[in-house]
Parts: structure tokens; sequence; C-alpha cells
């Protein structure tokens, strides 16, 4: 087999065959396949795209190009859960702990972000002491013993994905459909789940900002699924403005643990409820979703799920006395509010211009070298639907810096539109992706 020929033959809109997908995935990664070869098939894959099955073949294949995580043996049923990211997209935080409460095994393997805020990780470590280093064995270990662990992506795993994203940062061929899939895909099947709900974001705030764009990324990612065997389904969430009330890292975490405390934002507490809800039926413990979803806000309600996220917390090394004293965790040291300018009703509130305020702030990267500020983001006081006096506040800023304030401030008072109308709340859940 020749790349060059390989190469030539997806320019020309053919199909690759599982041989030749193999023959370059385990080419590239061992470094007999040039990065300028490579670029030439990403860009050849971006125009002439892939079907399902050919699509299904490279996920697995580069799941397959490293370590495998195998969950088998474990006590519960394994799942997983993928966000495509958003602003406060606090889910992780609050839907780990929940799913373990309901006897499901959460193996959680995440990342840290270019994003607004940081990722996963990133959010977690700002509880003092907090590990997400840990070494495959310490990791399943814990997940065999309590239902849950979450620990950082290692080279070990998908090294294929790594590699290729790496080239399609740099080739403008990130926003390919299949390539898109692919990635998020092959990690999920490495980490050995077997049930998977995806949280497709669509909005100013999400990655794809048009719904008829989210609605083809969740209908591919469930076919993939359903190609190689998992049960999955999507959920196409609203991200036209933040999901509750904080964005940033400690204060995500602090929402989180109201959440889990049973008193967080209502929109929060629904999503988390509704994707769990997806892997509770795919267990096959409840058949009803209604039924499923009460039984999960129950576990939120009644402390289960709160007492699954301290076990986690004291497990990886973290102080367990943050759920009791949130002062405990990274705080800014001034607060400075937003203003309304008006009186009258939250009519838009831009997700996007939240973000990238929080940004600006410290609480996300703008390179991978950049160092997060765990305290520093962004309070949303008032939400769409709402109404707010001129002069009361519409977001808090917390910040320990000055350099950008004055442009991230601007930035949140120009993300409001206040109008003299009732204006109806968006609907959280869009839309519902299934592989049937």
């Amino acid at each position: 087999m020749k790349t060059v020929d390989l190469i030539r033959k997806k320019r020309d809109g053919e199909k690759l065959s599982r041989e030749e997908i193999q023959f370059l995935i385990d080419g590239y990664v061992g470094g007999e396949i040039p990065d300028y070869q490579v670029s030439a098939l990403l860009m050849a894959v971006y125009f002439k795209g892939m079907d399902d099955e050919e699509t299904a073949i490279l996920t697995d294949v580069m799941a397959n190009s490293g370590t495998m995580l195998d969950l088998s043996k474990m006590k519960g049923f394994p799942v997983d859960k993928h966000s495509t990211g958003g602003v406060g997209d606090t889910t992780s935080l609050v839907l780990i702990p929940l799913l373990a409460a309901a006897g499901l095994t959460v193996a959680k393997l995440s990342g840290r972000s270019l994003g607004h805020t940081g990722g996963t990780i990133d959010k977690l470590e700002s509880i003092p002491g907090f590990r997400t280093d840990l070494s495959r064995e310490e990791f399943l270990s814990l997940v065999e013993r309590t239902g849950l662990a979450l620990a950082d992506h290692t080279e070990d795993m998908v090294p294929a994905d790594r590699l290729l994203y790496e080239l399609r940062d740099v080739t403008s061929t990130v926003d390919s459909l299949p390539l898109i899939v692919s990635s998020i895909m092959s990690k999920k099947i490495a980490g050995g789940a077997r049930g998977i709900v995806i949280d497709v974001k669509t909005g100013s705030g999400a990655f794809l900002k048009k719904l008829e764009d989210s609605r083809h990324l969740a209908q591919a990612l469930v076919a993939i699924g359903v190609h190689l065997g998992r049960k999955i389904s999507a959920l196409i969430t609203d991200m036209s403005q933040p999901l509750g009330h904080m964005v940033g890292n400690a204060l995500e975490v602090r929402e989180a643990i109201d959440t889990l405390q049973g008193h967080g934002p209502q929109d929060l507490e629904d999503l988390c409820c509704a994707l769990g809800a997806e892997l509770v039926l795919f267990s096959g413990e409840l058949s009803d979703h209604s039924e499923a979803t009460e039984h999960l806000r129950k576990l939120l309600h009644d402390g289960s799920a709160l007492e699954k996220f301290v076990q986690m917390v004291k497990n990886q090394g973290g102080n367990p006395a943050v759920v009791d004293d949130l002062n405990l965790l990274p705080t800014a040291s001034k607060q400075i509010e937003v203003p309304a300018p008006q009186t009258g009703i939250v009519a838009n509130l831009d997700a996007l211009s939240i973000g990238r305020a929080a940004n600006l702030l410290g609480a996300g990267r703008f390179t991978k070298d950049d160092v997060i500020d765990p305290a520093v983001g962004i309070e949303v006081v008032r939400k769409v639907g709402e109404h707010v006096n001129k002069g009361e506040p519409l977001a808090i800023l917390h910040v320990n810096s000055e350099a950008n304030l004055e442009q991230a401030k601007s930035m949140v008072a120009q993300a409001y539109t206040i109008s003299d109308k009732e204006v109806a709340t968006p609907k959280l859940i869009v839309e519902r992706v299934t592989g049937d």
C-alpha cells in the first residue's frame, strides 16, 4: 500500500477500507508517514467527507491506537458523557457523582481547555489538594471500589487523536464533521463506556452556533456510536445564554456544590437530570424516562449525590471540607458589579460575550501554556426573561487584576439587551437524538 495512492483515492471521493485506514493511522502514529502527507489526506477528507461506515472505522482504529480501558468487570453499568462545550458548563461536576449515586460506573477521563474557562480538570483542581494525575492502576482501583473517578487524559490513550488534532489545528481542517466525530467518539470508545450521552450545545456560546449544524453533529455522533455497538443518545441544548449563574473555575465548583446540595440553579439541575436519565435507561435500571429523571432529582435532593462527590474529593486528595465551607475555594480579591442601564426585562444575554469577558479576566487560556486564575470569573445575576431595575446588578465580575477589567466590564454590559416587553425563557433542551 502507498500513502500517495490513498490520498488520491480520497481526493477523488472514493471510500477507504478498514485496511487502508488502519495503514494510514498506524503509519502516522508510528512516525512512518510524514505530516505533509497526512495534511493532504485531512484536506481530502475535509472536502470529500466520509460516510458513516468509514467514520466508524476511523473512530475504531483511532480508539485502538493506544491503551483501551476494560470496564467489563466493574459492578455497575459503565457510562460516559461528553459536552461540545459552552459557557458556564458545569454539568460534569454534578453529573459524575449523581450517576455514581444511581449505581452506574463512571470512569471519567477529561481534559483541560483553551476555552472561555478551564476544562473539567482545571475546575476540580481549584479544590485544594485535588489530584487528577492518577496512575492507570490507581484510577481503575478507585472506579472499582467506589464507582467513580476523574482523571486527566494520558498520552498512551488515543495518541492518534492527539496527533491528528494538532495537525488539523494548523491545516484549517478542524471543522470537518467526520474528523470532529471520530475525535470525540474515539476517546469515548477507548474509555470503556457502554452507554454514552452527548450534550451538543447550540447558540451563541456554543462551538456550533446554528441549530442545523448542531443537529447534524448530534446525528453523526449517535450514528457512529450505534455502528460501534454502544448505547448512545444526544441532547441538543441551548447555549444562547450561560448555563447556571457562574462562569469560572472555582465559581463553577461552588455552583456544582450548591446543586449537589439541592439548591442550585434550576436549569443546571434540569439538564443534569435529563442527561443522566438517558444513561439510567441504557443501564436497564429503569425503563421510563420521566421516572429516571425524577429518580435522579431525588438523589440530588436527599444528599446521595453529594456524598459521592465528597467521596471522590477525599479519594483524590482534595479537602472535603469545601462542601461545608466554600470559602476554602480560591476567592477573587474584588467583586465589581455591572449595573442595569434601565428598568425592564432581559431580552437577550449573549453567552459568547460573557465567555470572552471571563477569559479576559484570566478564567481561561488563550494559548495552551497560559496559567488560569481559578478564582476569577463572572457571576450572572440576571438571565433572559427576568426583571431588573435600573442600577441593579446584571452581573458581578470576580477579579484579581485590573489589566483587562474595563474591557471585560464593557463586554458584559453589551452582552445584555433589556426590553420593556415580556420575554420567554429559552427552551433548555431543544431536541433529543436517539439511535432508533
